[in-house]
């Protein structure tokens, strides 16, 4: 079931710029923004702007980018409130945002050389103290220095534009973005202020958020999808405050965050599977004890494959601080759609066991020995189908299939892509599908299951590694471990997902050429450059790297490698002892 569209709340505006007239000039002086800076003060220093001081900011970087409308604006801001007026700015001046990092984020270069090549921006917003670094990035680009360089915190002294920059409507393009797995080949999604306000419009309503109650809290990467709609766009749109930190504020001390979660009441949070583990196995008892967790509205938990186990230790290590299973949210969500697609009522999260062998065949049933998985609730606002991927024909309930998406949130397509975005947004149902509309659909290549009424996310058709909330394309890490040494093999690198104990990790099984002449500790240094390469290149942390000889890794009778078939032998231990851990 799904409400229509027009059956949503209302947002404050046709468009993001909209929105923020709006609060400006109807309650200009409440508190819009604040950034807990744990980076000066471990006591974490909040710094306010009110919706009035918030758009004065925004003009102002609007007024001195010296861009044309569609023009690409990049954020190349670190998290702060700065980041929230360069990316406002940009789409205030006409342009289309493109949401990304400073280039001091490690392990993250090469993703952003390619983007920033990828969408060719005319200005990029930072930082004073980032702009060095910024402007040399950019020097080691072809074209990067033609850029225009504005900082968030000083626009008087970048150029002004010389014409007035239209107001946009709906159907203009806001911003950008860019799906966080590939460094070679990366996409851009085209979403227009239409897409992601009807996004917040679904959301707000399949969360039971109450905007007038409610404050946002987010240490998510505000270049993440799900970091950039609720900690940024979902306050906007619906005039609730904002309170943000940095994401490596949480991962030094995650109590951080969930002390700013009780000091506001009906507070609102989302977070991947592995920060509830992160949370739950690093906050000490005696901490736990002051915290005021019954304040929490609900905590969102998406962006990763849920573990059940998981939920129940952080649902057991904070009871006595007041937070109660109910209040986390399992959602189900891929920035193609803007980011929401399905989300859980508020009830305690319903965790079913089913059958493996009957869900390798394509059948949902339930056993009392089996996989656990966590129901993503329903859509809202939207049409979300199980269909064969081979056929395109949509799948009773029961049946697993790939999940396709239908609404207005969805966007347009890949920026400069055509054949990409034809293939994932284009797509149609074939046979009966009653009550569906025949397309287009977008394809998520997701495998799930509608099941009692709930969507079941059952594994993945692409070979995506999805790592601590973030995806890596395994062909761009499995070419990065090539590089290691001139000896393993070219193509015959497997990079692939395992289950650890509470989130899953990846594996390489690379052959090498001289195999039989290796000595363990040449193996053991081989193994450790493929750690250093991939976690530079990706920021990607390998769980294991397994040399073996030529002829080990397996291929599909078209000559692909068979990353399935590696995993299961590793798994299966064919592999021997893994060298390195």
């Amino acid at each position: 079931m799904s409400l229509a569209p027009e059956n949503l709340p209302a947002t404050a505006g046709p468009t993001l710029p909209a929105c923020l007239r709006h609060w400006a000039d109807t309650d200009g002086d409440r508190p819009a923004l604040t950034f807990a800076d744990f980076a000066t003060d471990r006591a974490g220093r909040r710094r306010t702007l009110t919706w009035k001081q918030l758009r004065e900011r925004v003009d102002a970087v609007a007024g001195a980018l010296p861009v044309r409308p569609g023009d690409r604006v990049a954020v190349l801001c670190p998290q702060s409130a700065d980041y929230v007026v360069a990316f406002l700015g940009a789409i205030t001046a006409g342009a289309i945002a493109v949401p990304l990092f400073d280039p001091g984020l490690p392990g993250h270069a090469g993703r952003l050389a390619a983007v920033l090549t990828d969408c060719s921006p005319s200005a990029v917003i930072t930082t004073s103290a980032a702009e060095d670094a910024v402007r040399e990035f950019l020097a080691g680009l072809p074209g990067g220095e033609r850029v225009a360089v504005i900082a968030a915190d000083r626009p008087s002294e970048g150029p002004a534009r010389a014409w007035p920059a239209p107001d946009p409507v709906p159907d203009d393009v806001a911003y950008l973005q860019y799906t966080s797995g590939s460094t070679r080949s990366p996409a851009g999604v085209v979403l227009t202020h239409a897409n992601v306000l009807a996004n917040v419009r679904q959301a707000v309503q399949g969360l039971g958020m109450d905007p007038a109650k409610g404050t946002t809290v987010s240490w998510l990467p505000l270049f993440h999808d799900m970091g950039l709609v609720l900690g940024l766009i979902t306050p906007l749109a619906t005039g609730m405050r904002s309170v943000l930190m940095d994401p490596l504020a949480f991962i030094e001390r995650p109590l951080r965050w969930l002390e700013l979660l009780g000091d506001f009441n009906g507070s609102w949070s989302a977070a991947p599977n592995f920060a509830f583990h992160y949370a739950a196995s690093r906050v000490r008892e005696e901490d736990r004890a002051k915290l005021r967790l019954d304040r929490v509205a609900a905590i969102v938990n998406g962006a990763e494959p849920i573990n059940a186990g998981v939920l129940d230790r952080f649902h057991t290590a904070f009871a006595d601080s007041g937070y109660l299973p109910e209040k986390t949210r399992p959602a189900y969500g891929l920035a193609e759609a803007t980011v929401f697609v399905t989300t859980g009522p508020g009830v305690p999260p319903r965790v079913t066991t089913f059958d493996r062998a009957a869900l390798g065949t394509g059948t949902a049933r339930q056993a009392d020995d089996g996989l656990r998985l966590v129901a993503c609730g329903v859509p809202v606002g939207q049409h979300v189908a199980l269909v064969d991927p081979e056929t395109g024909v949509a799948l009773e309930d029961g049946s697993v299939g790939e999940i396709w998406v239908h609404g207005p949130n969805v966007g347009t397509g890949y920026w400069q892509k055509p054949l990409e975005s034809t293939e994932t947004f284009g797509a149609r149902l074939t046979g009966a599908h009653d009550g569906l509309p025949d397309g287009p659909w977008l394809r998520t290549g997701d495998l799930g299951v509608r099941y009692d009424g709930e969507v079941y996310i059952a594994g993945r058709i692409k070979d995506l590694l999805i790592v601590d909330g973030r995806n890596h394309y395994p062909q761009d890490v499995e070419a990065t471990a090539a590089a290691a040494d001139r000896d393993i093999r070219p193509g015959s690198v497997a990079a692939f997902a395992v289950e650890g104990a509470d989130t899953e990790a990846a594996v390489i099984v690379a052959e090498h050429r001289g195999h039989t002449a290796l000595t363990t500790e040449d193996e053991r240094a081989l193994a450790v450059s493929i750690r250093r390469l991939v976690s530079d290149a990706h920021g990607l942390a390998l769980r294991d790297v397994v040399l073996v000889p030529a002829g080990l890794v397996p291929r599909t009778s078209s000559g692909k490698i068979a990353r399935g078939a590696c995993r299961d032998r590793y798994l299966a231990g064919d592999y021997g002892k893994a060298l390195v851990r």
